[in-house]
């Protein structure tokens, strides 16, 4: 058996339910902080569903409903507009969160809040951008898929 044979056999076995369980946890945190949570989350969930049967039940519902809104989505002019515009929106918040400026002190439920954004700086404008630069891919795809 080759090398390359081994690693695949050990991929799918067991990297690929390690990397998703990654990827859910790293998109529980990314639903919180700045970056794509949902979808790791659903990349996460969509590489157990090759080891467990719940995680299999969620996946096509989840995959069928993400279908339905890119269709809907791309089906007319204006919601392409207004999508480029979302991904405009996005790009220039990750570039307030980059340029990091001072906000003002506030509490909210006991925690407080300023005068810095809450993981501001590079980090956080990276995991904004990584945001959009997915959702302009999907855009395109959409558009090439069902347009």
């Amino acid at each position: 058996m080759t090398f390359g044979a081994r690693m695949r056999g050990w991929f799918q076995r067991t990297g690929s339910e390690a990397l998703g369980w990654t990827l859910v946890a790293l998109g529980i945190v990314m639903l919180v902080m700045p970056g794509p949570g949902l979808l790791g989350m659903f990349a996460g969930i969509a590489l157990l569903a090759r080891h467990y049967t719940w995680a299999d039940r969620l996946v096509e519902p989840l995959e069928e409903k993400a279908i339905e809104a890119a269709k809907y989505g791309v089906a007319t002019i204006p919601r392409i507009i207004v999508s480029i515009l979302g991904i405009v929106w996005v790009a220039g918040v990750g570039l307030v969160w980059f340029l990091s400026p001072t906000i003002p002190e506030f509490e909210i439920l006991g925690v407080g809040f300023g005068p810095e954004l809450p993981a501001a700086g590079l980090v956080g404008a990276i995991g904004i951008w990584i945001s959009d630069l997915i959702a302009i891919v999907l855009l395109v795809y959409s558009i090439r898929r069902w347009r």
